[in-house]
């Protein structure tokens, strides 16, 4: 008998059945088990040290003193620097006016996210590869350091997770049970996930790739592109006008190697789980029997996955290894052009990495269910995670502290001192709690931050910078911890060269990010003090 006349006449029923129940089938409280302990996970690791010792970075101050102005302000603000994070300004805005502007209220809201986020994985690892899968994808998903992280930063990330999640269960569903609706749903949450940051629109090559991938029907894709065309035309006129401010990225260098690293091992360890059979398959992950594929390797990982059971059938494989990959793996390849590669622009990535990894622990329990191995392994993975854990909890976690510089301000400066910041952008560390510098003179400013609507205030010229500094016996200087002015700057110039040449350093106090130093007028040096002004 030929291999064409043998090959029909093979009963489905010949494969020996997975220990996964198809996902149609599972009952509710399994379900509702595989959702809810993700998500109870996630908020407790998140409330555990969710103030940092009352700690905040710089980044979260630009929230924190946005989200304080009205509406109005913010928006004449967003028409020069962070466009991009307006809409997150807004709506911390109207979080603050409901329930207070305190540290709690700041990062509350990314711990909620994050803990639909860790939902989404869970039901998101059921529907693709059962729900022993899911819940172990949901369960990993917190634990994750970049994912603790962000979940106690008052910044935009954990939202954009949650929403690239949860767009991305919808894609699952449309692709599944195609529905006007449903393409609604899921490009209504993708085009709200790129308003609150613009590198959101890279999920949705990873999305393409997993529809390519798995052969998806042609009115599949054709539904996917129009929706997929919709978001990016509603995202493109933000994208345009926040291009006049591409300044503000132009901090970013080359990916630092440990970034770069961590990276690649995410990547190396998603394909590696990827290669094993990964529990349910079914037409786009919905419906159809249960089956196992031998290890493919990477290419094996992606396309073949989609061809188990036929034309349009995805893989837990084809749909997170593209989200894990894809979106950084972009921003690296531009990178020679416009270095743009920073790991919290694309965080939802981990979404990926947590189903790949979930579903394979679930393989590797179905081959050896008693092994003391695996429960050994989990141990010492959960104990390696703790020096993490509790190194995120702390201020030195964070490239600066702004409570700690205005504290120490506060602390080092007298009544009628001048207040320098060098440079002028980092005025936004003392602008969390005015108390700090309310008896301090600040020697630059020209126009304060919110009536100049910009982050830093607008300062005077270099001459009139350097005229007020002679008229002060004693300045206050905030700085970074190594010098970065801009020698091109003719206003830090000023500051710099009045420092030296009229002032000596009396005494500096080091803290996260900064150095808070006071100068004393060379008695040499000093002209006739001006009035108000104070002594060592």
């Amino acid at each position: 008998m030929s291999v064409d006349e043998r090959v029909p006449a093979a009963p489905r029923t010949a494969a020996p059945p997975v220990s996964v129940p198809v996902c149609p089938r599972v009952s509710r409280r399994t379900r509702a088990v595989a959702v809810i302990a993700p998500a109870l996970l996630t908020v407790a690791l998140g409330l555990w040290g969710i103030r940092r010792q009352n700690s905040m970075w710089g980044d979260e101050a630009v929230t924190y003193q946005l989200a304080h102005r009205d509406l109005s302000q913010m928006w004449r603000t967003a028409q020069h620097v962070d466009l991009v994070h307006a809409l997150h300004y807004a709506l911390m805005h109207e979080i603050f006016g409901v329930f207070g502007g305190g540290l709690m209220t700041l990062r509350l809201p990314s711990v909620l996210a994050m803990s639909v986020a860790a939902a989404g994985v869970g039901l998101l690892g059921l529907r693709l590869a059962g729900p022993r899968a899911g819940l172990m994808a949901g369960l990993v998903f917190p634990l994750l350091p970049q994912v603790q992280q962000y979940a106690q930063e008052g910044r935009s990330y954990a939202l954009v997770c949650a929403l690239v999640t949860w767009a991305t269960y919808a894609l699952v569903t449309s692709a599944a049970q195609p529905a006007r609706w449903r393409w609604a749903l899921y490009g209504s949450t993708m085009l709200l996930a790129c308003l609150l940051h613009e590198f959101a629109v890279l999920a949705l090559a990873a999305h393409a790739v997993t529809l390519i991938t798995s052969r998806a029907p042609r009115p599949v894709l054709r539904a996917w592109t129009v929706t997929a065309a919709c978001v990016v035309a509603g995202l493109l006129p933000l994208a345009i006008a926040s291009a006049g401010q591409s300044g503000q990225v132009a901090w970013i260098g080359r990916p630092p190697l440990v970034r770069l690293l961590g990276f690649l091992a995410m990547a190396a360890v998603g394909v590696a789980c990827a290669r094993a059979p990964l529990g349910v398959r079914g037409t786009l992950g919905v419906t159809g029997t249960l089956g196992v594929r031998a290890p493919l390797g990477a290419r094996g990982a992606l396309g073949a996955w989609g061809t188990l059971e036929g034309r349009g059938s995805v893989g837990l494989a084809a749909l997170a290894l593209p989200v894990l990959v894809l979106p950084g793996l972009l921003l690296l390849i531009a990178s020679p052009l416009k270095p743009l590669f920073v790991d919290r622009y694309v965080l939802y990535s981990s979404i990926g990495f947590a189903l790949l990894l979930g579903a394979w622990m679930d393989h590797f329990l179905r081959l050896r269910p008693s092994s003391r191995a695996v429960w050994v392994a989990a141990v010492v993975a959960l104990a390696a995670l703790i020096p993490s854990s509790l190194h995120l909890r702390t201020p030195q976690a964070r490239s600066t502290d702004v409570v700690a510089i205005g504290a120490a301000v506060g602390k080092e400066g007298r009544p009628g001192d001048g207040l320098l910041y060098l440079s002028g952008r980092h005025r936004v560390w003392t602008e969390a709690n005015a108390q700090d510098t309310r008896f301090l003179t600040d020697l630059a400013l020209a126009r304060d931050p919110v009536s100049s609507n910009t982050l830093a205030g607008i300062e005077l010229p270099a001459q009139d910078i350097a005229a007020r500094m002679l008229e002060f016996d004693r300045i206050v200087a905030v700085r970074a911890p190594a010098d970065a002015h801009s020698p091109s700057d003719p206003r830090e110039e000023a500051k710099a060269s009045t420092l030296r040449r009229f002032f000596h350093e009396y005494g500096t106090t080091h803290v996260v990010g900064a150095r808070v130093t006071v100068y004393v007028r060379d008695p040499g040096l000093s002209p006739t003090a001006a009035p108000g002004s104070g002594r060592p």
